[in-house]
């Protein structure tokens, strides 16, 4: 099974201590967002999860612990865009996240991190040119670290719109200048260019419009094969493997006024406060009227097919 991370919060930035906390017990609780009370234990095992896959904007805090996850296999994506703090307010300074993500780079190799400039929104402050222009620059930061690039552009979310009501669609010519020159730029860094749920009008650029995190991704980044992967789709017209997750919605402390994540920073401070490192939950403990269901797992590494783990 793929167990992912860093679709509702982010765990390497905020959370490692309790992340490696549950990797030393072998186990993990995770409360469904739409069900509550219902909670679910998956085992930490790497013999039933094939690969564990981490979202960041910051993977600096685990950088020095990784050795803690040998055994595991490992796949990254490192968010970097060219916004200040007037729109990622909590997020580190760029130059120290390329750092980190050259250093990341360096200990699990080029093919297991991808890098992610998204989402792409416009305004008089970061214009089309002005995205280029950073995109170009941190391309040839990353150039040898890894060989792919994920962009998207910005959904208006209900709770991006609350967050960042000035916020406007990009227009379709915005967004052909961009896909094209992305491309160029990317391939003269030996990068190849994926979108994140944007359809296939990107397609005649180059850019691989299938996914950012699919089957045929994960197994050619990480050099193996996968086989009876559970038919789940999550967003329509999405073939990525973006279920597992054991993160909580409204608990990420960057704090981007475009995050699908979280509703209202206040809950964020209040659900980051319940927060405790030897918690099997990432967020407070297990309550009397909760219902603990262990998860089905099983490995779908094709060469463990039939040995019955």
């Amino acid at each position: 099974m793929i167990l992912n991370t860093g679709q509702r919060t982010d765990i390497p930035a905020f959370y490692s201590e309790w992340f490696f906390n549950r990797i030393k017990e072998g186990f993990v609780w995770v409360r469904n967002p739409y069900d509550p009370q219902r909670v679910t234990e998956y085992r930490l095992d790497p013999e039933l999860i094939d690969v564990i896959v981490f979202c960041t904007k910051d993977p600096g805090p685990m950088l020095d612990r990784l050795d803690e996850l040998k055994g595991f296999r490992l796949f990254w994506h490192v968010t970097i865009t060219p916004y200040g703090k007037e729109i990622e307010p909590n997020v580190p300074e760029k130059s120290l996240v390329l750092e980190r993500f050259r250093k990341l780079s360096a200990l699990v190799g080029p093919e297991a991190v991808t890098w992610r400039y998204d989402p792409i929104f416009i305004n008089e402050r970061y214009t089309v040119e002005s995205h280029l222009k950073n995109f170009e620059r941190m391309c040839s930061e990353l150039k040898g670290y890894t060989g792919k690039v994920v962009i998207s552009f910005i959904d208006l979310y209900a709770k991006t719109k609350k967050n960042f009501p000035e916020v406007r669609e990009v227009t379709e010519e915005e967004r052909r200048i961009l896909g094209r020159e992305i491309a160029r730029i990317a391939s003269a860094c030996s990068m190849k260019v994926y979108t994140c749920h944007e359809g296939n009008d990107m397609k005649e650029f180059g850019i691989d419009t299938n996914g950012c995190m699919t089957r045929t991704v994960i197994e050619q980044s990480l050099g193996i094969t996968l086989e009876n992967l559970p038919n789940i789709k999550l967003r329509e017209n999405c073939s990525c493997l973006i279920g597992n997750d054991i993160g909580a919605y409204n608990t990420c402390l960057h704090g981007c006024r475009y995050c699908y994540a979280n509703y209202d920073m206040e809950i964020v401070r209040r659900n980051a406060g319940a927060h405790d490192p030897e918690s099997p939950l990432l967020i407070g403990h297990l309550q009397k009227e909760d219902h603990l269901y262990k998860a089905a797992q099983r490995s779908n590494l094709s060469d463990l097919i039939g040995l019955g783990i």
